[in-house]
């Protein structure tokens, strides 16, 4: 038997999504355009999220995510990081390297979570929780950017990262609505050959599709 569903919730999430893939706020038409719906629907939903504070809109006419989505984010940053951590700590001890979970923070990267592998000393490159750095070309931003529309993941590699200075592996993490996540290993002091790229990419892969499957 088919899940009822109330078309009004799902239009106003879908105008969340929407504003959040925007990097300057939409305008009423626009909106309507991307969704396919009228205009009159659309200021209907904008102003039941403005009520919330979900959204705001500014003198210019655009539309862009509100205040009370950071609170809603802190929650789902908090449960992601509960649902990553054991998944980080077995790639991280399965790879021998630093195991990281990333979040995309408009034009930044901020790191979550951070595992170091059990043993290893302590000249393993690590990022400290909460520290940030610009969004560029390395593995940990493609790995982010594929999740705007990606079915599966799959695993990226930066040599000499410019965010760690070391070897970069990360795949996009599914699952984490209005969020652009990635986790992935940073390794440093030993040489990396094509056999061994396959098998660590394989299983910051395997990683990422595990720490979306506890979210559920």
């Amino acid at each position: 038997m088919a899940t009822e569903t109330s078309q009004t919730l799902d239009r106003g999430l879908l105008v969340l999504e929407v504003l959040a893939r925007a990097e300057d706020g939409k305008t009423v038409t626009q909106i309507a355009q991307d969704l396919g719906i009228s205009r009159t629907v659309v200021y209907r939903l904008l102003a039941t999220l403005e009520q919330h504070a979900l959204v705001r809109r500014g003198a210019d006419g655009r539309t862009r995510p509100g205040m009370a989505l950071l609170g809603l984010a802190r929650t789902v940053q908090a449960d992601l990081r509960e649902a990553a951590m054991p998944q980080l700590r077995r790639l991280a001890d399965g790879t021998a390297a630093t195991a990281s979970l990333w979040l995309a923070d408009g034009d930044d990267v901020v790191t979550v979570a951070t595992v170091m592998p059990a043993g290893v000393d302590g000249n393993q490159p690590a990022q400290r929780v909460g520290s940030r750095r610009a969004r560029g070309s390395g593995a940990v931003d493609f790995a982010i950017a594929d999740t705007e529309s990606m079915t599966s993941p799959r695993w990226h590699i930066s040599h000499d990262d410019p965010g760690f200075g070391a070897t970069t592996f990360a795949a996009g993490l599914a699952g984490v609505a209005g969020l652009g996540a990635a986790i992935g290993i940073v390794s440093a002091g030993r040489p990396i050959h094509a056999r061994d790229s396959a098998r660590l990419g394989d299983m910051v892969v395997r990683t990422a599709v595990d720490t979306a499957r506890a979210l559920r």
